[in-house]
């Protein structure tokens, strides 16, 4: 069998279309990149690499301009350069402020998310009620009229026992915290953290801010075994117990006294 012999004349046109098409892959390749970045630079100097807008969400009481104002973001700002750990730190300063998510939308806006600490009950102080946080902390602002929309606190004075309250008022469910209208501190010799309730229902309750969340998850059983008409105070501090503004008939007081022995 003879083999079939190519001659180099008919080589070197296909060894140079070869070469001719590798440099111009070659070429389309460099200048496509060199293109892509001219196009960067461009990008870069223009008003569409910063940042354009930033809005806020989720906000109720903190104003939108103080966040933004506290994120440092201007449009000045690099949509590409926002550094979020920075700017969480800094809007997490704010007493209000639980925690802070920044989203980019493109073009070249920035979106911060927040979620602000709740309310969870009023100070009175001084004839004027101030708000204080889930996390404890009591601000500023003053109101000069009693909220409706959670417990007054009253006569309390040590920063440790309002948080250790609030700690506990954070655990009860949203039935039985919508049912309390105040609680008074009033500590005595046996117990210095006994606080006594004034309920919505027109109950009044005295327990310990240690065992408070535990006791108060009884409330409801314990009201639905009481006669509507009769109103008095269920004690919580040891055993658990109902004590009546009005003397009650002999058959219930000796009830009463039974519940109390076994409780």
């Amino acid at each position: 069998m003879e083999k079939k012999v190519v001659s180099l004349e008919d080589r070197i046109p296909k060894l140079q279309q070869q070469r001719k098409q590798k440099s111009n892959r070659r070429l389309i390749s460099f200048l496509s990149v060199f293109f892509l970045l001219i196009l960067l630079v461009i990008y870069f100097q223009s008003p569409l690499s910063k940042v354009a807008s930033v809005s806020v969400e989720g906000n109720e009481t903190v104003e939108s301009k103080k966040i933004i104002e506290m994120s440092g973001i201007t449009t000045s700002s690099g949509f590409w350069n926002i550094n979020s750990k920075e700017i969480k730190n800094a809007v997490g300063k704010h007493l209000q402020i639980k925690s802070v998510t920044i989203k980019k939308k493109l073009p070249n806006h920035i979106v911060l998310v927040v979620e602000e600490h709740k309310s969870i009950a009023y100070l009175e102080k001084d004839g004027a009620f101030l708000s204080i946080l889930e996390n404890g902390q009591v601000l500023k602002d003053r109101k000069e009229t009693a909220p409706a929309d959670a417990p007054v606190l009253i006569n309390w004075k040590s920063e440790e026992a309002i948080k250790e309250m609030v700690s506990e008022l954070t655990k009860i469910s949203p039935s039985i915290f919508n049912s309390i209208s105040e609680i008074h501190y009033t500590p005595d010799k046996t117990d210095p953290w006994l606080v006594r309730l004034y309920m919505n229902d027109g109950y009044e309750v005295i327990a310990s801010v240690r065992t408070f969340s535990k006791k108060m998850e009884t409330y409801p059983e314990i009201v639905s075994q009481l006669e509507e008409d009769i109103k008095g105070v269920i004690h919580f501090e040891v055993g658990t117990y109902f004590e009546s503004y009005e003397p009650l008939p002999k058959e219930e007081e000796d009830n009463e006294s039974q519940n109390e022995t076994e409780g």
